[in-house]
């Protein structure tokens, strides 16, 4: 039996799956972050990112094949131990506010403004932070930051991108290096999801009939690589992930219309 949840729900949940299969293909840089904001705009925050987990799980699966022999095993080993410090307190924090659902979602919402700040300034934060040789310590910390925004909001690409583009790594150990990374990162929370009780039956079912449009997704960011630059592209998702996050914040304004029951 399908899960029962309004049309808005699915639309949202088929627009966000998509746009995680076209970041996931490397267009559009970090665009994959509005996906859990944009679910929790019609779904309990727990709910988005429970669905979102095993649906990235599978595009990691996807990405392995291509990268798995060119990561950088150092950078691995420093940033690991951090993030699962930062994913312990990232399930501490769904445990405390799990029936606190308004502060959950002022929090996503304000990671994804944080997000959209750094994506504004990163060339001048990367022009800064390129000086810097990382040690241990940057990378535990970031390590940290990752393991917490991603087990929040499955957005911990940032932290790990300041960590890793002062090593100066070519591209395809670059790339490796994240994509081995997260793909780690998202299996450790397993776990942590499954004994907050964050799956269920409705997860599962719409996990198992969107995991299609994931890889429609892919195929559409490989082509999109192919045919057009992401400048564009990354303007109007960084708007609408702006929107997002201010109505996740104040709860009543820009998409109420459109979402109310």
């Amino acid at each position: 039996m399908l899960p029962e949840y309004p049309i808005q729900v699915w639309l949202c949940a088929v627009v966000a799956v998509v746009i995680m299969g076209v970041a996931k293909a490397g267009f559009g840089g970090g665009i994959g972050l509005i996906a859990t904001p944009l679910l929790a705009l019609v779904l309990p925050v727990s709910d988005a990112a429970a669905l979102m987990l095993p649906l990235l799980i599978a595009c990691d699966g996807f990405a392995l094949n291509h990268y798995i022999k060119s990561f950088d095993s150092r950078s691995i080993k420093r940033l690991l131990p951090g993030a699962l410090v930062g994913i312990s307190v990232g399930t501490f924090f769904f445990k405390f506010f799990g029936n606190h659902e308004q502060i959950l979602r002022v929090g996503l919402g304000g990671l994804a403004l944080l997000f959209v700040a750094y994506q504004i300034g990163r060339n001048s934060l990367h022009t800064v932070i390129n000086k810097y040789q990382p040690r241990t310590a940057e990378g535990v910390l970031m390590g940290v930051l990752s393991g917490f925004t991603s087990t929040i909001a499955h957005a911990g690409a940032p932290p790990v991108i300041i960590y890793l583009l002062p090593q100066n790594l070519p591209r395809a150990q670059f790339v490796g290096t994240t994509v081995v990374f997260f793909a780690l990162l998202n299996l450790i929370k397993l776990p942590p999801y499954w004994a907050l009780g964050l799956f269920h039956s409705d997860i599962f079912k719409m996990t198992v009939l969107l995991s299609p449009l994931a890889y429609i997704g892919v195929r559409l960011g490989v082509f999109l690589n192919k045919q057009f630059s992401d400048l564009w592209f990354n303007r109007v998702v960084y708007g609408l992930l702006v929107l997002t996050a201010l109505q996740l914040i104040t709860n009543k304004l820009f998409f109420s219309i459109y979402f109310e029951n």
